[in-house]
């Protein structure tokens, strides 16, 4: 068992199926050893979760959710870009979150900590990045939160 196939299971994380892209996009691009993942919404089993402005319908704590649910289908996106081997992940080296929120809400980093909190978990120092969060006035399908990042990966062995 790999190392983060086994931290993974440590958490009691299992990831999500993932379907295909929703759009003219591709779900991810690897360009050299730069994973780019598309933006991923709080999306379980086809079925969209926290639907909502953050600070409105949905709570802070529950956009932290999103975010976290957010971050889960990432790390699948890097699972199948990678062929199951997701000890390849050299680095993330840059989050994007972006919160569905009203214009005086100020707490866009800690609802985005969902996401980073679990890269960090999965991936210990190598989940640590550099990130934006940031407010949106809407997000695809009415989600409260949508992520993208970028992974710097090994070469196949």
């Amino acid at each position: 068992m790999s190392v983060v196939s086994a931290r993974l299971s440590e958490l009691g994380v299992v990831l999500p199926a993932i379907g295909p892209a929703s759009g003219n996009y591709v779900p991810y691009r690897l360009v050299g050893s730069l994973l780019f993942i598309s933006g991923q919404i709080p999306r379980i089993d086809g079925v969209e979760h926290y639907a909502g402005v953050v600070g409105q319908e949905v709570t802070p704590e529950e956009g932290y959710q999103a975010a976290r649910l957010c971050a889960l289908n990432l790390v699948a996106r890097v699972n199948h870009a990678l062929d199951g081997d997701l000890d390849r992940v050299i680095a993330c080296a840059q989050l994007r979150g972006f919160v569905n929120a009203p214009a005086d809400f100020k707490g866009h980093p800690a609802v985005i900590d969902g996401a980073s909190d679990l890269l960090v978990q999965i991936f210990g120092e190598k989940g640590r990045h550099a990130r934006t969060a940031l407010g949106a006035g809407s997000l695809p399908r009415g989600t409260s939160v949508e992520v993208d990042a970028i992974f710097e990966v090994a070469a196949k062995a």
